[in-house]
């Protein structure tokens, strides 16, 4: 069974992505050709994508937190637990990139990329790709082109989409794996 977080990926954060892919059709059409409206559409599902990412990843940290916090004895304690955990989460002001995701899931005692990447030896290059991902993330939420430039492509932003759907799936199993071991119950 999957978390919840995952449940919310595969369909909300899904259905927004879709209709992005679907605007991206209604502008640009879906034969071969180059059309400057294009670029704008790429640059928002980018930034969407990142978003959405962040959004699940925030998700199911806050839900391993929840389930460890409930676990503890005595009751009183919980709270304190929980807030400590989600104190100065990187997640909540920062982007998804791989060192945020390792600080905050570090926090619950985990190796997250060491295990996630356990799970799929093609997760060490969807790493890459999500770092790629905030890279353009940035530079196109502040119109900073020096290094990358301004073109991003329709089927680079589907790579780092199929990266990031990977990865969730990754970091569920891994996430519930690890607090399972920590509290002896499965979370999900």
């Amino acid at each position: 069974m999957p978390s919840g977080a995952y449940v919310r990926w595969n369909t909300t954060a899904k259905g927004a992505l879709d209709e992005i892919v679907a605007a991206h059709q209604a502008v640009g059409g879906v034969g071969p050709g180059r059309r400057r409206a294009t670029l704008q559409v790429n640059h928002a599902f980018a930034m969407l994508l990142s978003s959405q990412f962040q959004g699940f990843c925030r998700d199911l940290h806050s839900e391993a937190i929840d389930f460890i916090a409930s676990k503890v004895a005595p009751a009183p304690l919980s709270p304190v637990v929980r807030a400590m955990l989600l104190q100065g989460r990187k997640l909540d002001f920062g982007n998804p990139n791989p060192g945020n995701l390792g600080s905050d899931f570090g926090r619950l005692g985990m190796q997250f990329w060491p295990n996630v990447n356990a799970l799929d030896r093609r997760n060490a290059g969807r790493q890459k790709e999500l770092e790629t991902l905030n890279t353009w993330r940035n530079a196109i939420a502040h119109q900073d082109w020096h290094t990358i430039g301004p073109s991003l492509r329709l089927p680079q932003v589907r790579a780092w989409r199929e990266a990031c759907h990977a990865l969730a799936k990754g970091f569920d199993r891994a996430v519930g794996a690890h607090v399972a071991t920590l509290v002896g119950a499965k979370p999900w």
